[in-house]
Order: C-alpha cells, then structure tokens, then sequence
C-alpha cells in the first residue's frame, strides 16, 4: 500500500472509531403533566432594514421577475409559512430609532428617500414601509410586532402610529389609513418602546429610560381602547441586571407588559471567527457562550419575581443568536454570514432553553430572518436556500402553544482539554392532542451518546423522530449544493418496558414524537 493511502486509511479507521465512541445519559421524565405553556411567540422572527434583510430578501417590488404577492418573494412567504412563523419585528433594531413612520406611506413616488446611517450608508426609498410590511404579515400568517422610534422620535409620533395601524374610528390617522388604501384596521398587539435605549436607541441611563418608557407607555391605548397592546420595554444588554432592577423598580405594572433582553453567542466582539471555516475551540466556545442563556434567563427572572410574583411581565428576548465576521468579500454593514451545523446546534440548545423557562420567557425573536446574521433564508437572485437553523425551527415548532412538561436530565459531559459543558440538551412538551414531543441536541461533535429516558410509568404505542445531522459542525447549505443538510426521518430510538432509548449522534438535533 503506498503511504499516502496507509495514511488515509488510517484516519478513516481513527474517525470511525471516534465517532462510535459511546456515553450515557439517563433523563427522567416528569410524572405529572405539566401546567405551563410554551408561548408560540418563543419562535419568532427579527427583520430589520439591514444589508440584503428587507429589500433583495423579503421584498423585491411587484414589478420583479421573482415570483412576488405584492412585492413579497412568493418562496419566502411558502418557506414562512411552513415553519410556522408566529410574530415578525421590524423595523429594527438600531434602525427603529431613526425611522420615521410617515416617511414611509403613501405613493410610493412621493416617498423620501432615507440614509441607513447603522447599517452601510446606503439610500433605502422607503417603498417598504407600515402597509408593505403589515400585510407581509397577513400573507405570512404572522402577527407584526413593531419598534417604535423612542431615541429620534416623540410621543406624538408614535402614538399616531398606534393609531394608523390599530384605530377603527374616524379620526386623522384612520382617514390617513384608509386614503393609503387600507379601510379596516391591522390592530397590532406587540410594540416595542424603542431599541436598545442602553446604546443604539440613545445612550441613556436606566433611570431616564424607565421614566421616558412610562411617558411613552401612557399615549399608546389599543385599538380605539378596545383591544389590549403589549408594550415592551427595551431591555438589558447580556448580563446587566441592574438595567432589568431599574426597570422593573420604577415602571408601574399596569403600563407594561414585557421586558426585552439582547444577547448574542459571540466569542469575542473584536474577533468573532469566521462561520464556517472555525476550529473545535471556536466551536466549543460558542457553545458556552449559547448555554450562558440559561444563566442570563434565570438570573433576570429571579429580578423580575421581587416585583412582579404573578409573573404578569414577560421576559422577551427579542435578539438572540450567533454573530460571525461577514463573508469575505461582502460588506462589511449587512452582516451577511453564512449558516453551519454550528448555528443548528446553537437554536436547538437556545430554543431547549427558552422552553425550559416559558414561566416567564414569552416571546424571542432569532435575529434575523432573512440574509443576516443566523438567518433562516438566505438568497441569491432568484435562488433560495434554507438553513440549518430553518429547519430547526421547522422541527421544533410542534412545541408551540402545547404544555411543558419539566424534564430532569443527568448530562455526561461534551470535553476539550481543560473545559467541558454539557453535552445534551432537552426540552419535552405535550400538545392539545396528547401527543408528547421531545427535543434532543447533542453538541459533542466526536461523540454519540446514548440516553435513557425514564417515562416513570406512562405508556406509548410507538415512537417517531426526525434528525439534523451532517458530518462535520461546519458543514453547510450553499446555493451550489443546496440540499447537503436536511432533516431526514430518526431510527435511533425504541420504546423498553417503561422507558425510552436513544442513540444521539455527534453535533445532532433530534425531535422524537410519542403517540399513546
């Protein structure tokens, strides 16, 4: 044999070997049914007017060849829909804080046109602005949640923009309304009170956001006082509780109803790594950075339990996920990054989390949908490519609005050198059916890991599953190939007497359905 294939044939047998390697994990299962709800609302969606996210991404104008409803990509509205996109934020994100509504309706020939100055200082025309993107959301079947302009904006301004979109009555906002060419109202329920008021949205301290937020939080009514809106607070940055104590200390109850979180799986903000071409550390890393959610959730829980015991606000992180260099040679402004198993692995564990902790998370929105960040499209002209985050979500949307079901687990270890974290994550729900689903996530890359779930005395006919796998965590989906990570049907669990079997592979997502 000549040395170059011994070589070869060697490390074939080594990665066989390796990827066999067998660990175990024991999970009980909860005796009791669960009286909590995962809120749907915990898989929602980010779109902000950012590099290639709205325009190219979402809407191309009704005069493309790209098969469009009103502008809006027909293959993004059938792709959306399919994963059950419950609510979508736009406009931002920093962009919020320097959008001005009105600039935004109307003919479109009469609209202004606007410099990004966040994202690359490009001219934006404005001719996807409230109307564009409020009926995006019908076709979609989403609810809008939009961000309301607190750092450059007034009172005045969004006021009348609640009204515009929610008010049925006649007044100078619904006769604006309807002059644009839509008579019945949209009734939003979800507005966010500027964005990152700690940065972007104004440099401002806590204790003058909590009062602006209050100012702001009293002109915005329902639709007409009829209909409830949730207002929502910009949060805190990562780990700044303080922000969340000021908060939740100076606003009174009844003028909120949730309180933003941001954080982002980085590993380092002056060096984040490529996204695809990223070694085991990288990779080791941004997995500590993405389980650290769980830290950060509990510890602005336990915050907002001194103030609000019944548990009436609730925590929306409505801009998570992994941030990346952008792809050489794009700019650097849109944030175009590609998606690897990497990000799967970091949406299967974030989304375990939230589940885990729907008490008091209510809605999180991945940032961003389309083209930036971890997106869950990405597209190129005409074409279109799904990620492996997409189908993350797509898997893990049976969780939506069923009941959790609290899950006790005793995790072997995910190791690399001196460090080690958790290799599984899980979560498990029951949905109106009765039909229990659990999500599995093993993010040791090297390392199959066999699990024993404890059913504690319930009884199931059969079990089916559906994978997420590919052969390395930097594989990916490009529009050359497309296809090379799907989710494909799952074999490697079987029923015993009172328990459950699963053989997890290596850097894998995992949802298995239990039917009585």
């Amino acid at each position: 044999m000549k040395p170059k294939l011994y070589l070869l044939s060697l490390l074939l047998i080594f990665s066989c070997i390796k990827s066999q390697a067998q660990t175990s994990v024991s999970i009980s299962f909860p005796a009791d049914s669960g009286s909590v709800k995962i809120s749907k609302y915990i898989y929602s969606h980010f779109a902000e007017h950012l590099g290639r996210g709205i325009y190219d991404g979402f809407y191309v104008g009704d005069t493309s060849k790209i098969p469009n409803t009103h502008g809006v990509r027909n293959d993004v509205i059938a792709a959306l829909k399919k994963m059950k996109i419950p609510a979508l934020r736009w406009p931002g994100g920093c962009f919020a804080d320097t959008y001005h509504w009105k600039d935004g309706i109307g003919p479109k020939d009469k609209r202004p046109s606007i410099v990004n100055r966040w994202w690359g200082g490009t001219v934006e025309d404005n001719s996807f602005g409230t109307n564009e993107f409020l009926n995006m959301c019908e076709l979609l079947g989403a609810e809008p949640y939009i961000s309301g302009n607190v750092g450059s904006g007034t009172v005045q301004e969004l006021s009348d923009w609640v009204s515009y979109v929610s008010s049925d009555n006649k007044n100078p906002m619904s006769d604006l309304r309807r002059a644009n060419g839509r008579d019945k109202p949209w009734n939003v329920k979800f507005w966010g009170i500027g964005n990152e008021a700690w940065g972007c949205g104004g440099n401002m301290a806590p204790d003058y956001y909590a009062n602006e937020f209050r100012k702001y939080s009293t002109f915005m009514p329902g639709s007409d006082n009829t209909t409830k809106i949730y207002r929502i607070a910009s949060g805190a940055n990562s780990d700044d509780y303080n922000w969340t104590e000021t908060l939740m200390k100076q606003i009174p109850l009844n003028l909120i109803e949730g309180i933003a979180l941001h954080y982002y799986s980085v590993i380092d903000w002056d060096h984040k790594g490529p996204s695809t071409k990223f070694n085991e550390q990288q990779y080791f890393t941004t997995m500590k950075r993405a389980l650290f959610m769980d830290t950060l959730i509990t510890k602005h829980s336990r915050i907002m339990d001194k103030y609000d015991p019944k548990k009436k606000v609730g925590l929306v992180v409505d801009e998570w996920g992994g941030w990346y260099d952008v792809e050489p040679g794009t700019n650097p402004g849109f944030l175009f990054q590609q998606n690897s198993m990497r990000d799967a692995m970091i949406a299967g564990v974030t989304l375990n989390i939230f589940n885990n902790h729907c008490d008091r998370v209510r809605m999180a929105n991945l940032a961003q949908c389309i083209n930036v960040l971890q997106a869950v499209i990405l597209t190129s002209g005409n074409k279109l490519i799904l990620t492996p985050t997409y189908y993350v979500m797509e898997m893990y949307n049976v969780h939506q609005d069923a009941t959790l079901l609290p899950i006790t687990i005793n995790s072997d270890d995910y190791v690399l050198g001196n460090e080690k974290l958790s290799a599984i994550s899980v979560s498990a729900s029951k949905d109106k059916n009765g039909v229990v689903h659990i999500s599995l996530v093993n993010i040791d890359p090297d390392h199959v890991h066999k699990i024993k779930l404890n059913l504690n005395g319930k009884k199931f006919a059969a079990v089916t599953g559906r994978i997420l796998v590919s052969a390395k965590v930097q594989d990916y989906n490009s529009f050359d190939n497309p296809g090379k990570i799907k989710t494909v049907a799952f074999n490697g669990a079987a029923l015993k007497g009172d328990g459950l079997d699963v053989s997890l592979p290596g850097a894998s997502v995992v949802v298995l359905t239990l039917n009585n």
